[in-house]
């Protein structure tokens, strides 16, 4: 047994000793996710400009060619196409390939498909059956896209364990990424391309051909914009002028429909859908909107579609206008949608936001190498199939000559070589060529088919390096090329496009017009009620309340509240309760201390007319406030100082002697018109219409005319009616006059209103009362009031009571 050697400690190595490099955190990040992002945008996400092809796409599209499952060949299943594309080319989930597949033979998805689908390859809605059932081959397109890759048109690389080869792009014989489009999304990066016509993108790129200083803006003359396969509405040519000048856009798109008459009622039907939109999803929402009451006046809701045909038949309840039925459907589901576009594709494995004629000149320039390869190849080949058949015709001449030094020589070597010298002087190959010469080509017919045969390559030779010396020669075969594949298709528009964009909706095309009884109380409480309701002739308030207005208006006419605190609410009527008087404070959103002194018609008046506590008057044209948005929040109608608050908000109407009566609380009033008060933008501050003493304020003003009365009443319940035209028409900014004599034990003034109808109420804290218009006292300037029978408790306001009916 032989001994053990002692090892030496100097030749030991440890693992602790090995210098372990270092590196920080952050950086080590960084790189790896640099690494990955790359990854993902130029091998998994983006397409290539010059195919429109992701790898994935690229690579079943390569494995089936070289498999010859092409469009002249049975289908095969998909299944076996899968298995080979991921054993050989992308070692990815078999799922994620299949979808990849699916999708190029899906009609709905791309313009000219690329893979001719046998089975069930899927729906808008529904999932393709699995890949064991189905099966597949390539289409005619996909011949184009591959056409000429065995002439060395493009670059191959080994595959990724380097066992195969697969190519870096393909020919791409037509515009492929403007054809068919392409979606993708990567690491901070996204793609979507929408696809287009097919002849219309041909179109465009043989004109950028015959003009190559073409601009977007001149191919876009050709290219009318993205044309989906499933049809539909472009809204708008403002996004597609952006996606072809700048890359990127966004596109409004609507799916279209016809009206059936039938029995006096109408009927919805869809014929089109937006791109990557189903049927059964709108059929869906929609039922959904119906349930919940979002959309009304619908009476059934059946999906026709079949037989490649799409058919969503909405019937409509009798009377229900069908417009407003169609706004909520475009409204509330994605029969009308909004396609964002992000043309980016990968440039030299670089991603690139690129225009209309940047995406068509680069897939030109990609055609030009193609051609440029290809007959670079073909010319190789030719020259070396005519430095065998000249070789070939030199020998006939001298037939019997080297029959016998080939019978003179030992074998095939010594022949070779006696042929490749002395009077021969053939080449190695010529040689070869002559050994294996066929007896039959000694006949006349068989010269004669040499002769012509290097004519005929000769001839080619000439055309193969005249086409390479010109690029004029190049683009013109291209541009042939073209116009042939362009005669053998059939691709008429199928997405239409509408100029204007109509596609905003605003609030009254979702809304049925409607006849409606508006009424407001005297407590700020609103109630709309359809015109044609018996319960719009009388509005119970209980005892608590009165209706102050009656308005006949509309579902799309609006009410504007203005509060104490200077700002101004739009509530449209649509909104109003119907079934029960609600308070407008749950309407809007009031802040602390906030509440409504004014309740108007803002669509049927020229002008508002605000009345602070502190003298001052503002009037705003009624056309301003009619264009503020319905936000619960409100927006300012009047700048206010410190301590100022409006008390009151009138219309008025714009003639010469529409006036204003105001009134303190000390009793103090004042009458001037209201064309001395110009009208101010809506954040303007107001100005002086009555001064006010420091202990006084104003408590209440009307719009009125000079025959027109008013009542006034004080805390206690006591009050006169008086003729308006007992006060002095004066100027506005003055001290006024008296309007109502004050005595201690009568209180003070609470309130004015106009003496308008039969009966008037006054309203405490908790309670109402009514009494007739005429029982209340009539005075003139100086009277203080007679009490009011039957009140009690203290008044804090007083009312018209409208006429309801």
């Amino acid at each position: 047994m032989p001994a053990k050697t002692k090892k030496s400690k100097k030749n030991e190595l440890s693992l602790f000793d090995a210098q372990v490099p270092t590196k920080a955190l952050v950086d080590e990040v960084e790189s790896a996710f640099l690494e990955y992002a790359m990854s993902v945008i130029v091998s998994r996400a983006l397409p290539d400009v010059r195919d429109g092809l992701k790898p994935v796409h690229r690579r079943i599209l390569w494995a089936m060619h070289d498999a010859g499952i092409r469009s002249d060949r049975p289908f095969v299943k998909s299944a076996r196409v899968i298995g080979d594309v991921m054993g050989r080319y992308h070692p990815h989930g078999d799922q994620s390939i299949y979808e990849a597949l699916v999708r190029m033979g899906q009609h709905f998805s791309l313009s000219l498909p690329l893979i001719d689908p046998h089975g069930n390859f899927g729906s808008p809605n529904d999932p393709a059956a699995a890949m064991r059932y189905t099966e597949c081959r390539l289409s005619l397109v996909a011949d184009q896209l591959l056409r000429d890759i065995d002439e060395d048109t493009v670059d191959f690389v080994d595959n990724f364990d380097a066992s195969q080869l697969e190519p870096v792009v393909l020919p791409s014989r037509i515009p492929n990424i403007l054809i068919n489009g392409s979606q993708g999304i990567a690491v901070g990066i996204a793609t979507n391309i929408p696809p287009h016509n097919p002849i219309e993108v041909i179109k465009a790129a043989i004109y950028l051909i015959d003009h190559e200083e073409a601009t977007s803006k001149e191919l876009a003359k050709i290219i009318k914009g993205p044309d989906f396969p499933t049809g539909a509405t472009i809204l708008g040519t403002d996004g597609i002028n952006d996606m072809y000048s700048k890359g990127r856009g966004s596109i409004r798109v609507r799916g279209e429909h016809i009206l059936e008459e039938s029995k006096g009622k109408t009927s919805i039907v869809i014929t089109s859908v937006p791109y990557q939109t189903s049927i059964e999803s709108i059929a869906e929402k929609a039922a959904e909107a119906v349930e919940s009451g979002t959309i009304s006046g619908v009476k059934d809701i059946r999906n026709e579609s079949g037989q490649g045909q799409t058919r969503l038949v909405i019937d409509c309840k009798l009377g229900t206008d069908a417009s407003v039925v169609l706004n909520n459907l475009y409204k509330h589901t994605t029969l009308q949608s909004s396609i964002p576009v992000n043309m980016i594709a990968l440039v030299d494995g670089v991603p690139q936001t690129l225009n209309l004629d940047d995406m068509l000149r680069a897939w030109v320039t990609h055609q030009v190498e193609v051609i440029r390869r290809r007959s670079a190849f073909r010319l190789e080949k030719a020259q070396a199939r005519c430095h065998i058949v000249e070789g070939l015709v030199r020998a006939v001449d001298m037939i019997d000559a080297i029959i016998k030094t080939i019978r003179a020589s030992k074998d095939r070597s010594v022949a070779r070589t006696k042929l490749m010298t002395g009077k021969f002087a053939f080449s190695e190959i010529q040689a070869n060529h002559i050994l294996d010469l066929a007896l039959g080509r000694l006949t006349e017919l068989g010269q004669k088919e040499l002769a012509l045969e290097l004519k005929a390559l000769n001839k080619e030779i000439k055309e193969l390096n005249a086409l390479l010396k010109s690029p004029a020669k190049v683009r013109e075969l291209i541009k042939t090329d073209l116009e042939e594949y362009m005669g053998t298709l059939v691709a008429p528009r199928r997405t239409k496009i509408e100029k204007q964009d109509s596609g905003e909706l605003s609030t009254t095309a979702l809304i049925a017009e409607e006849d409606l009884v508006v009424n407001v109380s005297a407590r700020n409480y609103v109630r709309a009620i359809p015109a044609n309701s018996k319960a719009s002739k009388i509005t119970g308030t209980k005892d608590r309340d009165a209706i102050e207005s009656v308005y006949e208006l509309t579902s799309l006419n609006s009410l504007l509240v203005v509060s104490n605190l200077g700002r101004a609410y739009r509530i449209p009527c649509y909104e109003l309760p119907k079934d029960r008087l609600g308070a407008v404070s749950a309407m809007v959103s009031f802040s602390s201390g906030e509440k409504p002194v004014g309740i108007i018609d803002i669509d049927n008046i020229e002008a508002i007319a605000l009345v602070t506590n502190k003298g001052g008057i503002k009037k705003i044209d009624a056309q301003v406030l009619q264009e503020i948005a319905t936000r619960k929040d409100g927006v300012v109608c009047a700048k206010l100082a410190s301590g100022e608050a409006i008390v009151s908000a009138s219309e008025v109407h714009e003639d010469k002697d529409h006036q204003m009566v105001m009134v303190t609380r000390s009793g103090q009033g004042i009458r001037f018109l209201l064309s001395d008060v110009r009208s101010t933008s809506r954040t303007a501050g107001t100005v002086r219409a009555m001064k006010v003493k420091n202990d006084d304020e104003v408590i209440a003003s009307i719009s009125v005319y000079e025959d027109d009365d008013c009542v006034i009443t004080t805390n206690k319940g006591y009050a006169k009616r008086m003729h308006i035209n007992s006060l002095t028409l004066q100027s506005r900014g003055g001290t006024g006059m008296k309007a109502m004599r004050i005595q201690p034990s009568r209180g003070l003034v609470v309130d004015m209103c106009i003496a308008l109808g039969d009966e008037t109420t006054f309203l405490t804290e908790t309670t109402s009362s009514d009494c007739a218009t005429t029982v209340i006292a009539l005075q003139d300037r100086e009277g203080s009031g007679a009490k009011v029978k039957g009140l009690t408790g203290t008044i804090i306001g007083v009312s018209p009571v409208a006429d309801t009916v």
